[in-house]
């Protein structure tokens, strides 16, 4: 039906080059809008005539909801959410401007910002931290269905406004709407079900909300399945078999072994709202067990649950106008169960509490101030307990102000200030011998700045400061760690990691077209990484490589481009074509050499066609190969092959009586591509899917 031919895209430069050029040319052509402000909320114009805008509604990233955020950011909701969605949240949101996957698998797969992943990404739900252990190894899931997600907000780059040094390579934060804002009337809800047929996911859904008189109620529930995922070729790469002919993977053809698993959520929310605020309190219970694709005979058994308080009072008299609380209480285990037996138990349980006020304005000045309390216990009992039981207290005040100094030109000053305490139980552990409580302190500052040049084009920059303090596993891990099959050796020692960075774009929108090219650039002075030692320590089936913390020195840098134009709009439909693509350079500056698992370049096309409750769409995605790799150091030296994607998408919105339906179908890798991704630490023998195609239909009622 639809048919896209980019011939460049076997030559990134020129590509890189066209996807530029065209948009600015079209541009030029084109008039300015006559609603260019106009909120997309809220808008009964025909799908077909939509013009469609880079996402400027911020909830978490930007307390100024009036205001556009100088920071980059991406928004997931609605029907691109159904199109993305897969198992897990790296998955989901893997192909965004400047986001990757760390892909262990189909299931444990957690989002990599420009490069940056681990706890340098900050992973929240509704706002408040998400305590698990997905930071600390590449198999732990996000133990969070995207499936009940209203909607996903990414943050790229240094976020210190908000969220401090943690939040260095970027937020992800995930919208549920388990706690109803707004006063509700009668019954509402909506049931959704889903089909793919590399893993036979299975997957369904239910979400019900009612109300009366301010008071609200919300009850959700989902549940997915999926067996082994079928992967073109053989799972390990030619030069993994011929190395390693014994091993497990070598003999993996068609189906990834141990890539098979379930999950279950279930929530029940409440609130009362009025006409100047809400408070309300929810409860999820999330369960999974998934195979540890790197090792087969290994599972994981998952639970987490979450208690959240949310309330917001506005529209007061005196200093703030508005006061936003929020408090979450979260306990989390996973065992890692192997031939049957519990071998480790991780657990994590933790408190977040978290206060926004919004002053009243001070002179020019409109902002917020802030304070969050947030206190961890982790513990990881069994035979990979290669971390102390240790206590994590942060305490933190923070203020972001905006000063409209011109209609055109708006600025944005933010400070925070960080004080973490982290406490090892080492009584009786002899590994963990060197361990000692730490203390650090870290400010973070940043401005920020939105200028417009006319109706059409704006500039945005940013410059920041921030550090971060080391996390526990950083500074006291010692034991062996079977999913990376390294030893790993924390530094007690490790000091504070430091970076400025600095990001700055060009976007336009005529609201028939828009765009955005974007650099960015990140130095660490003091950047904390794992890097081989050269040594082997004794583990249950051989020797393993060393691998330990240490200070150096880092940059990273970039670019990223988006952007969509109309083609044509008439009798046949509406056609928008899209381009984009991302590129990271990161490197250790002090021993000269690239930084692992950095996604390559990237680019994307696509072709958008929608006509009255149709819509469908043609994309092809590029990526280089990744030969950019660090010098003997084990897995980590080993590059990938480029890749070419093809996918496709259709889809019909349409009315049963009083519901409202929506049914797609979704064809993934057309091509059976041979595709590895770079950022991943199982990309000799963890594939992507083959093949797949997608079906699912969602209810509104």
């Amino acid at each position: 039906m639809l048919f896209l031919s980019f011939r460049a895209l076997s030559r990134p430069r020129l590509a890189a080059a066209l996807m530029v050029a065209y948009p600015l040319a079209a541009v030029a052509q084109s008039p300015a809008p006559d609603n260019a402000s106009a909120s997309q909320e809220g808008d009964t114009t025909p799908r077909q005539q939509q013009a469609t805008r880079l996402p400027e509604i911020q909830v978490t990233a930007n307390p100024f909801a009036s205001s556009r955020l100088s920071s980059p950011s991406s928004v997931v909701t609605g029907d691109e959410l159904n199109y993305r969605q897969q198992a897990s949240l790296g998955e989901t949101l893997n192909g965004l401007p400047g986001v990757s996957s760390s892909y262990f698998g189909p299931f444990a797969s957690r989002p990599i910002i420009r490069g940056m992943d681990g706890d340098r990404i900050r992973i929240l739900r509704n706002g408040t931290e998400s305590f698990d252990a997905s930071s600390l190894s590449q198999d732990h899931a996000v133990p969070e269905d995207p499936m009940g997600l209203d909607r996903v907000e990414v943050l790229r780059g240094p976020s210190a406004l908000l969220y401090g040094g943690n939040a260095i390579g970027g937020v992800v934060n995930t919208i549920d709407g388990r706690i109803p804002r707004e006063a509700l009337e009668g019954i509402s809800g909506k049931v959704e079900s889903g089909f793919s047929t590399a893993n036979n996911d299975r997957h369904a859904g239910a979400a019900l909300n009612a109300g009366h008189d301010g008071f609200n109620l919300h009850v959700d529930g989902s549940s997915r399945s999926f067996q082994r995922l079928r992967i073109p070729g053989h799972a390990a790469t030619k030069r993994f078999r011929q190395e390693n002919p014994d091993d497990d993977h070598s003999d993996e053809s068609g189906r990834l072994t141990n890539s098979d698993g379930r999950a279950d959520s279930a929530t029940i929310g409440s609130s009362y709202a009025w006409d100047h605020g809400y408070a309300g309190f929810s409860y999820n219970r999330y369960r999974s067990n998934y195979g540890s694709v790197a090792e087969p005979d290994a599972r994981l058994d998952m639970q987490q649950d979450n208690y959240h308080f949310d309330s917001e009072v506005r529209d007061l008299e005196g200093p703030f106008t508005s006061v936003k609380a929020q408090a979450s209480y979260t306990r989390y285990k996973h065992s890692e169960i192997e031939d049957g037996e519990v071998g480790t138990t991780f657990k994590n349980r933790g408190v977040d509490a978290r206060i926004e006020a919004h002053h009243a304005a001070l002179g020019p000045l409109d902002g917020v101030v802030g304070t969050e309390f947030s206190h961890s216990r982790f513990s990881a009992l069994g035979e990979e307990g290669f971390i102390p039981q240790t206590d994590t207290d942060k305490y933190a005040l923070f203020a972001l102000e905006k000063w409209q100094v011109t209609p055109r030109l708006d600025l944005n000053f933010g400070a925070r200030l960080d004080y973490t305490r982290l406490s090892p139980e080492v009584q009786g552990a002899e590994q963990f011998a060197k361990s000692r409580d730490r203390n650090f302190v870290t400010p973070s500052l940043s401005v920020g700045s939105v200028f417009k040049l006319d109706d059409i084009w704006s500039l945005t920059g940013n410059l920041s400061y921030t550090e971060r303090a080391p996390t526990f596993y950083e500074l006291y891990a010692n034991g062996p760690h079977g999913a990376t099959g390294t030893y790993e050796v924390g530094n007690p020692d490790a000091s504070r990691e430091k970076a400025i960075s600095a990001d700055a774009a060009l976007e336009f929108d005529t609201g028939k077209h828009t765009g955005r090219i974007g650099v960015f650039y990140t130095h660490f002075s003091n950047y904390l990484g794992m890097r081989g030692t050269g040594e082997e320590q004794p583990g249950e089936d051989g020797p393993l490589p060393v691998y330990e913390y240490a200070d150096t020195k880092a940059r990273f840098f970039g670019v990223e481009a988006q952007s969509k134009w109309q083609l044509y709009d008439g009798p046949s439909g509406l056609y928008h074509f899209e381009a984009g693509g991302d590129y990271t350079n990161a490197e250790d500056t002090e021993r000269h050499q690239p930084l692992p698992r950095i996604a390559p370049l990237r680019l994307r096309s696509a072709l958008d066609w929608q006509l009255n409750e149709w819509d469908a769409q043609v994309s092809v995605e590029r990526a280089a190969g990744q030969h950019r790799v660090p010098h003997n150091s084990g897995d980590d030296s080993l590059s990938t092959g480029g890749y070419t994607r093809l996918d496709t998408r259709l889809g019909y919105h349409f009315d049963v009586g009083a519901t409202q339906w929506f049914a797609f179908l979704k064809g993934g890798n057309l091509t059976d591509a041979k595709i590895r991704y770079a950022s991943s630490v199982l990309r000799e023998y963890s594939p992507a899917a083959r093949r797949n195609l997608q079906l699912g239909v969602q209810m509104n009622f």
